[in-house]
Protein backbone atom coordinates (compact mmCIF):
# COMPACT_ATOMS: atom_id res chain seq x y z
CA UNK A 1 0.00 0.00 0.00
CA UNK A 2 1.01 3.22 -0.50
CA UNK A 3 0.96 4.58 3.24
CA UNK A 4 3.64 1.47 4.06
CA UNK A 5 5.24 2.81 1.13
CA UNK A 6 5.56 6.25 2.74
CA UNK A 7 6.19 4.60 6.10
CA UNK A 8 9.57 2.49 5.20
CA UNK A 9 11.03 5.61 3.26
CA UNK A 10 10.22 7.83 6.34
CA UNK A 11 12.13 4.99 8.48
CA UNK A 12 15.26 4.97 5.93
CA UNK A 13 15.48 8.57 5.60
CA UNK A 14 15.08 9.24 9.04
CA UNK A 15 18.61 6.22 9.92
CA UNK A 16 20.41 7.81 6.92
CA UNK A 17 18.82 11.35 5.44
CA UNK A 18 20.04 12.55 2.51
CA UNK A 19 22.31 15.30 2.02
CA UNK A 20 19.50 17.98 0.61
CA UNK A 21 17.81 17.05 4.17
CA UNK A 22 20.44 18.12 6.24
CA UNK A 23 20.01 21.54 6.25
CA UNK A 24 16.13 20.96 7.10
CA UNK A 25 17.04 18.98 10.31
CA UNK A 26 19.42 21.44 11.22
CA UNK A 27 16.77 23.97 11.36
CA UNK A 28 14.30 21.67 12.97
CA UNK A 29 16.42 21.13 15.79
CA UNK A 30 16.61 25.18 16.31
CA UNK A 31 13.17 25.21 16.43
CA UNK A 32 13.02 24.83 20.12
CA UNK A 33 16.05 27.22 20.56
CA UNK A 34 13.88 29.68 19.98
CA UNK A 35 15.01 30.69 16.21
CA UNK A 36 13.69 28.70 13.90
CA UNK A 37 9.84 29.15 14.17
CA UNK A 38 10.48 32.88 13.91
CA UNK A 39 12.38 32.06 10.81
CA UNK A 40 9.97 30.14 8.96
CA UNK A 41 7.22 33.09 9.60
CA UNK A 42 9.52 35.76 8.55
CA UNK A 43 10.65 33.58 5.56
CA UNK A 44 6.94 33.08 4.19
CA UNK A 45 6.13 36.59 4.71
CA UNK A 46 8.65 38.19 2.68
CA UNK A 47 8.09 35.05 -0.07
CA UNK A 48 4.73 36.45 -0.61
CA UNK A 49 5.53 39.64 0.04
CA UNK A 50 8.00 39.66 -3.23
CA UNK A 51 5.42 37.86 -4.98
CA UNK A 52 3.06 41.03 -4.42
CA UNK A 53 5.18 43.05 -4.96
CA UNK A 54 6.60 41.48 -8.60
CA UNK A 55 2.77 40.31 -9.59
CA UNK A 56 1.53 43.31 -9.35
CA UNK A 57 4.13 45.46 -11.17
CA UNK A 58 1.36 46.05 -13.64
CA UNK A 59 -1.53 46.51 -11.00
CA UNK A 60 -2.29 49.14 -8.09
CA UNK A 61 -3.52 48.15 -4.90
CA UNK A 62 -7.19 46.36 -4.62
CA UNK A 63 -9.84 48.44 -3.69
CA UNK A 64 -10.39 46.95 -0.72
CA UNK A 65 -7.39 48.01 0.37
CA UNK A 66 -7.34 51.66 -0.80
CA UNK A 67 -10.76 51.69 1.13
CA UNK A 68 -9.35 50.93 4.47
CA UNK A 69 -6.38 53.41 3.48
CA UNK A 70 -9.66 56.08 3.14
CA UNK A 71 -11.25 54.89 6.07
CA UNK A 72 -8.42 54.98 8.31
CA UNK A 73 -7.46 58.68 7.54
CA UNK A 74 -8.99 60.18 10.57
CA UNK A 75 -9.32 58.32 13.66
CA UNK A 76 -12.76 57.82 14.60
CA UNK A 77 -14.93 55.23 17.02
CA UNK A 78 -16.44 54.48 13.84
CA UNK A 79 -18.19 54.56 10.52
CA UNK A 80 -20.94 53.94 8.06
CA UNK A 81 -19.74 50.69 6.73
CA UNK A 82 -17.56 48.72 9.07
CA UNK A 83 -16.20 48.93 12.20
CA UNK A 84 -13.25 50.78 12.86
CA UNK A 85 -10.17 48.36 13.54
CA UNK A 86 -9.18 48.43 9.88
CA UNK A 87 -8.90 51.87 10.03
CA UNK A 88 -7.06 52.64 12.68
CA UNK A 89 -4.11 49.66 11.83
CA UNK A 90 -3.68 51.43 8.69
CA UNK A 91 -3.65 54.79 10.46
CA UNK A 92 -0.93 53.27 12.63
CA UNK A 93 0.96 51.66 9.69
CA UNK A 94 1.23 55.14 7.60
CA UNK A 95 2.52 56.99 10.49
CA UNK A 96 5.73 55.59 9.63
CA UNK A 97 5.32 53.57 6.33
CA UNK A 98 4.92 56.01 3.02
CA UNK A 99 1.66 55.61 0.69
CA UNK A 100 2.77 53.13 -1.69
CA UNK A 101 1.67 49.70 -2.72
CA UNK A 102 5.31 47.94 -1.12
CA UNK A 103 4.06 49.47 2.14
CA UNK A 104 0.73 48.15 1.95
CA UNK A 105 1.09 44.90 0.53
CA UNK A 106 3.98 44.73 3.61
CA UNK A 107 1.20 45.34 6.34
CA UNK A 108 -0.73 42.52 4.29
CA UNK A 109 2.10 40.03 4.87
CA UNK A 110 2.83 41.69 8.52
CA UNK A 111 -0.47 41.05 9.36
CA UNK A 112 0.02 37.39 8.32
CA UNK A 113 2.95 36.78 10.42
CA UNK A 114 1.15 38.11 12.92
CA UNK A 115 -1.43 35.47 12.79
CA UNK A 116 1.06 32.52 12.23
CA UNK A 117 3.12 33.97 15.28
CA UNK A 118 -0.02 33.80 17.55
CA UNK A 119 -1.08 30.45 16.22
CA UNK A 120 2.09 29.44 17.89
CA UNK A 121 1.52 30.52 20.78
CA UNK A 122 -1.42 28.88 20.72
CA UNK A 123 0.18 25.33 19.60
CA UNK A 124 3.14 25.42 22.24
CA UNK A 125 0.55 25.44 25.18
CA UNK A 126 0.57 21.54 23.50
CA UNK A 127 3.42 20.53 21.90
CA UNK A 128 7.01 20.81 21.60
CA UNK A 129 9.84 21.03 18.90
CA UNK A 130 8.59 20.10 15.45
CA UNK A 131 5.00 19.63 15.92
CA UNK A 132 5.01 23.09 15.93
CA UNK A 133 6.54 23.63 12.69
CA UNK A 134 4.01 20.81 11.47
CA UNK A 135 0.96 23.16 12.76
CA UNK A 136 2.37 26.15 10.97
CA UNK A 137 3.51 24.55 7.77
CA UNK A 138 -0.09 22.64 7.58
CA UNK A 139 -1.54 26.62 7.54
CA UNK A 140 1.03 27.77 4.78
CA UNK A 141 -0.64 25.22 2.23
CA UNK A 142 -3.78 26.65 2.79
CA UNK A 143 -4.75 29.66 0.80
CA UNK A 144 -5.18 32.30 3.63
CA UNK A 145 -1.74 33.40 4.79
CA UNK A 146 -0.99 34.64 1.23
CA UNK A 147 -3.75 35.29 -1.34
CA UNK A 148 -6.40 35.44 0.77
CA UNK A 149 -4.19 38.46 3.13
CA UNK A 150 -2.89 40.05 0.65
CA UNK A 151 -6.45 42.74 0.93
CA UNK A 152 -6.42 44.36 3.80
CA UNK A 153 -9.67 44.70 4.74
CA UNK A 154 -12.12 44.56 7.77
CA UNK A 155 -11.93 40.37 6.64
CA UNK A 156 -8.03 39.87 6.96
CA UNK A 157 -7.75 41.93 9.63
CA UNK A 158 -8.79 39.08 11.56
CA UNK A 159 -6.18 37.14 10.68
CA UNK A 160 -4.15 38.03 13.38
CA UNK A 161 -7.10 38.34 16.12
CA UNK A 162 -8.62 35.63 16.32
CA UNK A 163 -6.17 33.18 17.46
CA UNK A 164 -5.28 36.01 19.36
CA UNK A 165 -8.38 36.30 21.40
CA UNK A 166 -8.45 32.81 21.43
CA UNK A 167 -5.16 32.58 23.30
CA UNK A 168 -5.73 34.86 25.43
CA UNK A 169 -9.43 33.26 26.37
CA UNK A 170 -7.41 30.01 26.47
CA UNK A 171 -4.81 31.04 29.11
CA UNK A 172 -7.61 32.48 31.39
CA UNK A 173 -9.90 30.03 31.41
CA UNK A 174 -6.51 27.84 32.13
CA UNK A 175 -5.13 30.65 34.90
CA UNK A 176 -8.00 32.12 35.93
CA UNK A 177 -5.44 34.97 36.32
CA UNK A 178 -6.70 38.79 36.50
CA UNK A 179 -4.31 39.83 33.68
CA UNK A 180 -5.20 36.69 30.96
CA UNK A 181 -8.68 37.36 31.64
CA UNK A 182 -8.60 41.55 30.94
CA UNK A 183 -6.56 40.37 27.82
CA UNK A 184 -9.48 37.58 26.68
CA UNK A 185 -12.05 40.83 27.16
CA UNK A 186 -9.31 43.35 25.22
CA UNK A 187 -8.82 41.01 22.15
CA UNK A 188 -12.41 39.92 22.20
CA UNK A 189 -13.47 43.40 21.78
CA UNK A 190 -11.01 44.29 19.04
CA UNK A 191 -12.47 41.54 17.29
CA UNK A 192 -15.55 42.47 17.23
CA UNK A 193 -14.08 46.24 16.53
CA UNK A 194 -12.45 44.73 13.61
CA UNK A 195 -16.32 42.60 12.12
CA UNK A 196 -19.33 42.18 13.76
CA UNK A 197 -18.79 38.58 11.83
CA UNK A 198 -16.79 38.00 15.04
CA UNK A 199 -19.85 37.41 17.37
CA UNK A 200 -19.88 34.26 16.21
CA UNK A 201 -16.44 33.96 18.01
CA UNK A 202 -17.84 35.32 21.14
CA UNK A 203 -20.60 33.09 21.17
CA UNK A 204 -18.13 30.18 20.83
CA UNK A 205 -16.44 31.23 23.84
CA UNK A 206 -19.64 31.51 25.65
CA UNK A 207 -20.11 28.16 24.32
CA UNK A 208 -16.99 26.19 24.68
CA UNK A 209 -17.25 27.67 28.59
CA UNK A 210 -20.37 26.20 29.37
CA UNK A 211 -19.75 22.77 27.73
CA UNK A 212 -16.81 22.24 29.18
CA UNK A 213 -16.02 19.85 32.02
CA UNK A 214 -14.45 22.59 34.53
CA UNK A 215 -16.73 25.45 33.71
CA UNK A 216 -17.62 25.90 37.44
CA UNK A 217 -13.93 26.41 38.50
CA UNK A 218 -13.73 29.03 35.25
CA UNK A 219 -17.71 30.97 36.81
CA UNK A 220 -16.80 30.59 40.30
CA UNK A 221 -14.07 32.89 39.69
CA UNK A 222 -13.70 36.61 38.43
CA UNK A 223 -11.78 35.67 35.49
CA UNK A 224 -15.60 35.83 33.14
CA UNK A 225 -16.41 38.96 34.95
CA UNK A 226 -13.40 40.64 34.29
CA UNK A 227 -13.33 39.61 30.60
CA UNK A 228 -16.38 41.02 30.16
CA UNK A 229 -15.62 44.54 31.70
CA UNK A 230 -12.83 44.62 29.84
CA UNK A 231 -14.39 43.70 26.72
CA UNK A 232 -17.29 46.71 27.20
CA UNK A 233 -14.71 49.29 27.95
CA UNK A 234 -12.50 48.43 24.56
CA UNK A 235 -16.48 48.67 23.36
CA UNK A 236 -17.83 51.64 24.79
CA UNK A 237 -16.62 54.47 22.85
CA UNK A 238 -17.87 52.17 19.81
CA UNK A 239 -21.06 51.55 20.99
CA UNK A 240 -21.48 55.12 21.91
CA UNK A 241 -21.00 56.21 18.31
CA UNK A 242 -23.31 53.24 17.12
CA UNK A 243 -26.00 54.77 19.69
CA UNK A 244 -25.18 58.89 18.69
CA UNK A 245 -25.18 58.07 14.53
CA UNK A 246 -28.51 55.59 14.38
CA UNK A 247 -26.31 52.44 14.56
CA UNK A 248 -25.21 53.04 10.67
CA UNK A 249 -22.35 50.02 10.82
CA UNK A 250 -25.18 47.62 11.14
CA UNK A 251 -27.23 49.15 8.46
CA UNK A 252 -24.98 48.49 5.67
CA UNK A 253 -24.57 44.65 6.57
CA UNK A 254 -28.10 44.30 7.02
CA UNK A 255 -28.60 46.03 3.91
CA UNK A 256 -26.11 44.09 1.67
CA UNK A 257 -26.41 40.48 3.16
CA UNK A 258 -29.57 39.73 4.41
CA UNK A 259 -33.10 39.62 2.60
CA UNK A 260 -32.92 36.38 0.86
CA UNK A 261 -34.84 33.56 0.77
CA UNK A 262 -34.99 30.09 2.72
CA UNK A 263 -33.44 28.17 -0.59
CA UNK A 264 -30.36 31.11 -0.99
CA UNK A 265 -29.68 30.62 2.80
CA UNK A 266 -29.78 26.75 2.51
CA UNK A 267 -27.10 27.29 -0.29
CA UNK A 268 -25.43 29.58 1.21
CA UNK A 269 -24.87 27.64 4.56
CA UNK A 270 -23.98 24.42 2.56
CA UNK A 271 -21.22 26.43 0.62
CA UNK A 272 -19.98 28.24 3.69
CA UNK A 273 -19.28 24.64 4.97
CA UNK A 274 -17.81 23.46 1.84
CA UNK A 275 -15.61 26.31 1.38
CA UNK A 276 -14.30 25.83 4.68
CA UNK A 277 -13.77 22.21 3.64
CA UNK A 278 -11.95 23.26 -0.06
CA UNK A 279 -9.40 25.67 1.91
CA UNK A 280 -8.35 22.90 4.12
CA UNK A 281 -8.27 20.08 1.53
CA UNK A 282 -4.37 20.11 0.50
CA UNK A 283 -3.18 19.81 4.55
CA UNK A 284 -5.43 17.30 4.95
CA UNK A 285 -4.40 15.13 1.99
CA UNK A 286 -0.67 15.74 3.83
CA UNK A 287 -1.90 14.96 6.94
CA UNK A 288 -3.13 11.96 5.71
CA UNK A 289 -0.56 10.86 3.83
CA UNK A 290 2.19 11.35 6.68
CA UNK A 291 0.08 10.12 9.47
CA UNK A 292 -0.72 6.43 7.37
CA UNK A 293 -1.72 3.91 9.23
CA UNK A 294 -1.84 5.78 12.79
CA UNK A 295 -5.02 7.59 11.85
CA UNK A 296 -6.56 4.47 13.36
CA UNK A 297 -5.66 6.22 16.59
CA UNK A 298 -8.22 9.38 16.15
CA UNK A 299 -10.89 7.74 18.80
CA UNK A 300 -8.48 7.14 21.03
CA UNK A 301 -6.54 10.63 20.58
CA UNK A 302 -10.08 12.76 20.04
CA UNK A 303 -11.20 10.59 24.06
CA UNK A 304 -7.74 11.91 25.46
CA UNK A 305 -7.53 15.49 24.82
CA UNK A 306 -6.03 17.54 27.29
CA UNK A 307 -8.70 20.39 28.64
CA UNK A 308 -7.45 22.68 27.00
CA UNK A 309 -8.01 21.37 24.01
CA UNK A 310 -11.59 20.42 24.59
CA UNK A 311 -12.39 24.32 24.84
CA UNK A 312 -10.58 24.55 21.55
CA UNK A 313 -12.82 21.45 20.05
CA UNK A 314 -15.84 23.11 21.47
CA UNK A 315 -14.26 26.78 19.83
CA UNK A 316 -13.98 25.41 16.35
CA UNK A 317 -18.01 23.82 16.48
CA UNK A 318 -19.03 27.19 17.37
CA UNK A 319 -17.58 28.94 14.42
CA UNK A 320 -18.64 25.95 12.10
CA UNK A 321 -21.79 25.44 12.89
CA UNK A 322 -23.04 29.09 14.33
CA UNK A 323 -22.66 31.21 10.90
CA UNK A 324 -24.65 28.92 8.31
CA UNK A 325 -27.66 28.53 11.15
CA UNK A 326 -27.88 31.94 11.68
CA UNK A 327 -27.75 32.37 7.46
CA UNK A 328 -30.55 29.93 7.35
CA UNK A 329 -32.29 31.59 10.20
CA UNK A 330 -32.37 35.07 9.49
CA UNK A 331 -31.94 34.63 5.67
CA UNK A 332 -28.69 36.01 4.78
CA UNK A 333 -25.53 35.58 2.77
CA UNK A 334 -22.55 33.62 4.96
CA UNK A 335 -19.64 33.53 2.47
CA UNK A 336 -17.15 30.90 3.39
CA UNK A 337 -14.21 33.38 3.27
CA UNK A 338 -15.52 35.10 6.47
CA UNK A 339 -14.12 32.26 8.46
CA UNK A 340 -10.84 32.02 7.06
CA UNK A 341 -9.05 33.35 10.23
CA UNK A 342 -10.35 30.25 11.84
CA UNK A 343 -8.94 27.66 9.68
CA UNK A 344 -6.07 27.38 12.23
CA UNK A 345 -8.35 25.67 14.95
CA UNK A 346 -9.03 22.21 13.07
CA UNK A 347 -5.15 22.27 12.28
CA UNK A 348 -4.11 22.93 15.81
CA UNK A 349 -7.02 20.78 16.76
CA UNK A 350 -5.44 17.44 14.52
CA UNK A 351 -1.65 17.81 15.32
CA UNK A 352 -1.38 18.91 18.53
CA UNK A 353 -4.21 16.38 19.91
CA UNK A 354 -2.23 13.59 18.13
CA UNK A 355 -0.55 11.08 20.41
CA UNK A 356 2.29 10.70 18.10
CA UNK A 357 4.87 13.20 15.87
CA UNK A 358 4.96 12.73 12.68
CA UNK A 359 8.57 11.40 11.12
CA UNK A 360 11.22 14.55 9.83
CA UNK A 361 11.30 12.33 6.58
CA UNK A 362 7.20 14.07 6.20
CA UNK A 363 8.19 17.33 8.10
CA UNK A 364 10.82 18.05 6.05
CA UNK A 365 8.36 17.29 2.68
CA UNK A 366 6.08 19.18 4.22
CA UNK A 367 8.88 22.34 4.46
CA UNK A 368 10.02 21.27 0.41
CA UNK A 369 6.69 21.64 -0.53
CA UNK A 370 6.49 25.20 1.06
CA UNK A 371 9.14 26.84 -0.38
CA UNK A 372 8.67 25.28 -3.42
CA UNK A 373 5.08 27.08 -3.60
CA UNK A 374 6.88 29.90 -2.60
CA UNK A 375 9.16 29.51 -5.07
CA UNK A 376 7.62 28.86 -8.17
CA UNK A 377 5.04 31.61 -7.29
CA UNK A 378 7.98 34.47 -7.21
CA UNK A 379 10.09 33.05 -10.01
CA UNK A 380 6.81 31.71 -12.23
CA UNK A 381 3.60 32.80 -10.93
CA UNK A 382 4.10 36.17 -10.50
CA UNK A 383 5.49 37.32 -13.84
CA UNK A 384 2.99 35.52 -15.96
CA UNK A 385 0.52 37.59 -13.46
CA UNK A 386 2.08 40.56 -13.99
CA UNK A 387 2.16 40.62 -17.94
CA UNK A 388 -1.34 39.03 -17.96
CA UNK A 389 -2.83 42.12 -16.24
CA UNK A 390 -0.57 44.17 -18.55
CA UNK A 391 -0.95 42.51 -21.73
CA UNK A 392 -3.71 40.22 -22.04
CA UNK A 393 -6.45 40.59 -19.55
CA UNK A 394 -5.93 43.88 -17.36
CA UNK A 395 -8.85 44.66 -14.85
CA UNK A 396 -10.20 47.89 -13.21
CA UNK A 397 -6.80 47.85 -10.91
CA UNK A 398 -4.29 48.01 -14.00
CA UNK A 399 -5.31 51.79 -14.15
CA UNK A 400 -5.56 52.85 -10.89
CA UNK A 401 -2.34 54.61 -10.72
CA UNK A 402 -2.28 56.65 -14.04
CA UNK A 403 -5.88 57.63 -14.05
CA UNK A 404 -5.39 59.23 -10.44
CA UNK A 405 -2.16 60.75 -11.86
CA UNK A 406 -3.16 61.98 -15.10
CA UNK A 407 -6.41 63.29 -13.44
CA UNK A 408 -4.44 65.27 -10.97
CA UNK A 409 -2.52 66.88 -14.00
CA UNK A 410 -5.68 67.34 -15.32
CA UNK A 411 -7.22 69.79 -12.53
CA UNK A 412 -4.40 71.36 -12.03
CA UNK A 413 -4.19 72.65 -15.62
CA UNK A 414 -7.81 73.85 -14.94
CA UNK A 415 -6.76 75.62 -11.08
CA UNK A 416 -4.22 76.11 -9.16
CA UNK A 417 -6.20 74.88 -5.83
CA UNK A 418 -5.42 71.01 -5.02
CA UNK A 419 -8.06 68.67 -5.74
CA UNK A 420 -9.59 67.82 -2.71
CA UNK A 421 -13.13 65.59 -3.29
CA UNK A 422 -13.35 62.92 -5.34
CA UNK A 423 -16.23 60.30 -6.23
CA UNK A 424 -17.60 58.31 -9.34
CA UNK A 425 -16.67 54.96 -9.60
CA UNK A 426 -15.51 53.72 -6.27
CA UNK A 427 -12.39 52.15 -7.25
CA UNK A 428 -11.27 55.20 -8.87
CA UNK A 429 -12.30 57.42 -6.44
CA UNK A 430 -10.47 55.72 -3.36
CA UNK A 431 -7.59 55.25 -5.81
CA UNK A 432 -7.58 58.93 -6.94
CA UNK A 433 -7.79 59.68 -3.00
CA UNK A 434 -4.58 57.08 -2.35
CA UNK A 435 -2.08 57.89 -5.42
CA UNK A 436 -2.88 61.43 -6.19
CA UNK A 437 -0.15 63.80 -4.53
CA UNK A 438 -2.95 66.26 -3.43
CA UNK A 439 -4.74 63.33 -1.42
CA UNK A 440 -8.40 64.55 -2.07
CA UNK A 441 -11.30 62.81 -0.01
CA UNK A 442 -13.21 60.31 -1.13
CA UNK A 443 -16.82 62.69 -0.89
CA UNK A 444 -19.63 60.12 -1.30
CA UNK A 445 -21.27 59.25 2.22
CA UNK A 446 -20.53 55.30 2.82
CA UNK A 447 -24.45 54.86 3.55
CA UNK A 448 -24.86 55.85 -0.28
CA UNK A 449 -22.02 54.17 -1.33
CA UNK A 450 -24.04 51.24 -3.58
CA UNK A 451 -26.50 53.76 -4.49
CA UNK A 452 -25.72 57.02 -7.48
CA UNK A 453 -27.16 59.86 -5.69
CA UNK A 454 -26.35 63.69 -6.83
CA UNK A 455 -23.53 65.23 -4.70
CA UNK A 456 -24.92 68.49 -2.66
CA UNK A 457 -24.17 71.74 -4.06
CA UNK A 458 -22.14 72.42 -0.71
CA UNK A 459 -20.18 69.70 -2.14
CA UNK A 460 -19.57 71.16 -5.52
CA UNK A 461 -19.10 74.85 -4.24
CA UNK A 462 -15.82 73.52 -2.53
CA UNK A 463 -14.45 72.21 -5.55
CA UNK A 464 -15.03 68.23 -7.25
CA UNK A 465 -14.08 65.45 -9.64
CA UNK A 466 -16.22 62.86 -10.58
CA UNK A 467 -14.43 59.75 -12.69
CA UNK A 468 -15.54 56.73 -14.38
CA UNK A 469 -14.51 54.32 -17.00
CA UNK A 470 -15.69 55.51 -19.73
CA UNK A 471 -16.70 51.61 -20.27
CA UNK A 472 -19.28 51.69 -17.05
CA UNK A 473 -22.39 52.53 -18.41
CA UNK A 474 -24.03 53.51 -15.26
CA UNK A 475 -21.50 55.66 -13.84
CA UNK A 476 -21.41 57.61 -17.34
CA UNK A 477 -25.11 58.23 -16.74
CA UNK A 478 -24.61 59.56 -13.06
CA UNK A 479 -21.83 62.14 -14.53
CA UNK A 480 -24.30 63.19 -17.37
CA UNK A 481 -27.05 63.88 -14.68
CA UNK A 482 -24.19 65.90 -12.36
CA UNK A 483 -23.26 67.97 -15.33
CA UNK A 484 -26.66 68.42 -15.83
CA UNK A 485 -27.14 70.23 -12.65
CA UNK A 486 -24.00 72.15 -12.24
CA UNK A 487 -22.76 74.31 -15.13
CA UNK A 488 -19.73 75.28 -13.84
CA UNK A 489 -18.20 71.89 -15.25
CA UNK A 490 -14.99 70.23 -17.24
CA UNK A 491 -15.74 67.24 -18.93
CA UNK A 492 -12.20 65.36 -20.14
CA UNK A 493 -11.54 61.62 -21.84
CA UNK A 494 -8.11 60.60 -21.74
CA UNK A 495 -6.32 57.19 -22.18
CA UNK A 496 -4.16 55.19 -19.81
CA UNK A 497 -2.12 53.10 -21.16
CA UNK A 498 0.35 50.58 -18.62
CA UNK A 499 3.87 49.57 -19.22
CA UNK A 500 5.17 46.57 -17.95
CA UNK A 501 9.67 46.42 -18.33
CA UNK A 502 9.26 48.40 -21.49
CA UNK A 503 6.26 46.90 -22.84
CA UNK A 504 3.20 48.91 -23.54
CA UNK A 505 -0.49 47.36 -22.07
CA UNK A 506 -3.62 47.74 -23.25
CA UNK A 507 -4.89 51.09 -22.64
CA UNK A 508 -8.65 52.35 -21.44
CA UNK A 509 -10.17 55.39 -21.27
CA UNK A 510 -11.15 57.37 -18.22
CA UNK A 511 -14.07 60.37 -18.32
CA UNK A 512 -13.63 62.52 -15.70
CA UNK A 513 -16.18 65.71 -14.72
CA UNK A 514 -14.57 68.48 -12.77
CA UNK A 515 -16.66 71.43 -10.86
CA UNK A 516 -13.52 73.77 -9.24
CA UNK A 517 -14.61 75.43 -6.53
CA UNK A 518 -16.61 78.75 -5.76
CA UNK A 519 -14.17 82.09 -4.66
CA UNK A 520 -10.77 82.41 -3.43
CA UNK A 521 -9.01 78.74 -1.99
CA UNK A 522 -6.05 78.28 -0.27
CA UNK A 523 -6.03 74.91 0.85
CA UNK A 524 -8.50 72.09 1.97
CA UNK A 525 -11.08 73.31 4.54
CA UNK A 526 -10.40 72.20 8.04
CA UNK A 527 -13.62 70.69 7.97
CA UNK A 528 -13.33 69.09 5.06
CA UNK A 529 -13.06 65.30 5.96
CA UNK A 530 -15.68 63.92 3.43
CA UNK A 531 -19.55 64.55 3.33
CA UNK A 532 -20.42 60.85 5.49
CA UNK A 533 -18.15 63.00 8.43
CA UNK A 534 -20.67 66.02 7.64
CA UNK A 535 -23.38 64.23 7.66
CA UNK A 536 -22.63 62.56 11.11
CA UNK A 537 -22.11 65.56 12.69
CA UNK A 538 -24.91 67.44 11.85
CA UNK A 539 -26.57 64.10 13.28
CA UNK A 540 -25.09 64.48 16.61
CA UNK A 541 -26.23 67.89 16.84
CA UNK A 542 -29.46 67.41 16.13
CA UNK A 543 -32.32 66.91 18.37
CA UNK A 544 -34.07 62.90 18.49
CA UNK A 545 -37.13 63.19 16.61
Amino acid sequence: MLLDYFAAKALQSDTSPARWRRPFLTWLDGIEKGWAIPLLIAGFAAAWWLFLIVAYQSGDLHADALETWTLGRDFAWGNAKHPPLMGWVAWLWTRVFPLTDWSFQLLSMTNAAVALFAVDLIARRFVRGDARAVVLMLLMLTPVYQFYAQRFNANTVLLAIWPLAVYCHLRSFETRAVGWSIAAGVFAALAMLGKYYSVFLIASFALATFVHPQRAAYFKSWAPWLSTLAGLVVLGPHLHWLAMNDGETLTYPLKQQGGFGLHHSLGEATMFVLGIGAALAIPAIAWILSAGQRLSRFTADFRAMPPGLVLLFWVFVGTLVLPPVTAIALGTNMPSLWAAQGLFLPVVLIVCGASYVLERFFIVNLATWVAGIAIIAVVVAAPIHAIQRNSVSPNERTYYRLAALELTKRWRQATDVPMVQVSGDDGLAFATAFYSPDHPRYSRPFRLQYSWGMPPPTTLSRGWVGACFASDPACMDWMAKVSAIESRNIRVNFDVQPTLWGTPGIPTTIAALMVLPRGPQTGEPADLRSDAAEEFSSKRRQPAQ
